[in-house]
């Protein structure tokens, strides 16, 4: 009987393609709030709005890209994404106002949902069925990779090159990652006698919905953490708040892998209950301890808990559907997380302005709360009574 590999020539250059891609992806996020208060004026509540408008835009497309993979193919989709998401990078240098800023994220952030959802039915179609939690967890590690290095690199690009220097290696690394991916042998699958034909319902997979629901809340956490990190460590005076994702990655990369293993031979209730543990710790640990170790030591704690449920989620709403839905599967747990960062983003800067980041994140405590109220009580149980 032929062994089923998770590493395979296919599977290590998608996983690089999407590390590099998702590197440059991280330069953003630390150096375009920075860029935007300085030059900008922009204040807490601008920030996170324009931050917001790339997951909105995301948030928008994927359905309409879940169903076209599906329908026409992922190699196309895919490819074509991505090198223009890689050339967008350009256009940053050429966008000096508030407008022409929120214009180009919008559109920037339309190439992101396609290209992520895209490659993330990719993988899946290539990763053995019985080791797909452990793959999409070996996969996720080049995301966890990115979030280690990029946030940190943006800000050292941004410092040494100016903005502008940042831009363009960003822009030149998504085209390697275009090249990589280019290289890809794509699986071919079979589609239903009954042809697939672009409905209205069919934009989203109902069957993943109970899931997603609990991770938009996930993610409602993760996206005010993702934009004030760093504006928070500088207020408690922390030297390089920039570290504090690479550390978040650090437990990220530590977790995903034993968790995938976990999922695959004991089901996601254990480990899911343990991720959302982890996160409702992290949060008040951050808020309330206001020093080097409570700020880095709940970015390990919360990297655990996020590196456990990531791959927990996207395994669950894949053994939910049949291999010709993946696409609209994948594009509607993508989406959930587009909306639950968009909404933490937007919520955590007016938070911050009426009262302070830290207040924020305790506010994030409540919502992981809810998030594993719903994973116990309605996620869990349709999984149960629906697994193919």
């Amino acid at each position: 009987m032929k062994q089923e590999k998770i590493w395979t020539k296919d599977f290590v250059m998608l996983a690089l393609a999407n590390l590099i891609m998702s590197t440059a992806f991280y330069f953003l996020i630390t150096g375009l709030p920075l860029y935007l208060g300085k030059t900008i004026h922009a204040d807490n509540s601008m920030i996170g709005m324009v931050l917001a408008i790339y997951t909105i835009a995301a948030l928008i497309i994927r359905p309409f890209t879940g169903i076209a993979v599906d329908i026409k193919g992922r190699k196309f989709i895919y490819l074509l994404s991505l090198l223009i998401f890689g050339l967008l990078f350009n256009a940053y240098i050429f966008s000096v106002t508030i407008v022409s800023i929120f214009l180009l994220r919008f559109i920037h952030g339309l190439l992101w949902g396609i290209t992520t959802t895209s490659a993330s039915t990719v993988i899946v179609d290539i990763i053995p069925a019985k080791k797909r939690g452990e793959g999409l967890g070996i996969y996720g590690l080049s995301m966890t990779i990115a979030m280690a290095i990029g946030p940190i690199l943006g800000l050292v690009l941004a410092k040494k090159y100016d903005y502008e220097g940042m831009f363009i290696i960003g822009s030149a690394l998504c085209f390697i990652g275009f090249i990589l991916a280019s290289l890809v042998k794509y699986p071919k699958y079979e589609i239903p006698k009954e042809k697939i034909k672009f409905n209205w319902s069919n934009l989203i997979e109902k069957k993943s919905l109970p899931v997603s629901l609990s991770f938009l809340l996930v993610m409602s956490s993760y996206g005010g953490l993702l934009t004030f990190i760093v504006l928070y460590g500088k207020q408690i005076k922390i030297d390089n708040p920039g570290i504090f994702f690479l550390v978040y990655a650090l437990g990220i990369a530590i977790s995903r892998v034993i968790a995938g293993k976990i999922f695959d031979k004991k089901g996601p209730r254990l480990i899911g209950i343990l991720g959302f543990s982890l996160l409702i710790i992290g949060f008040p640990i951050l808020s309330l301890v206001q020093n080097a170790y409570g700020f880095f030591g709940s970015a390990l704690i919360m990297g655990f808990g996020n590196g456990i449920l990531m791959p927990t989620f996207q395994a669950m709403i894949n053994n939910l559907v049949e291999p010709h839905k993946r696409g609209v599967a994948n594009s509607t747990l993508f989406t959930a997380l587009d909306l639950g960062i968009g909404i933490g983003m937007v919520l955590t800067g007016f938070i911050a302005d009426l009262f302070t980041i830290s207040g924020s994140f305790l506010i994030s405590t409540g919502i992981c709360t809810l998030g594993f109220i719903s994973f116990i009580f309605y996620s869990l149980k349709h999984y149960n009574a629906n697994k193919l």
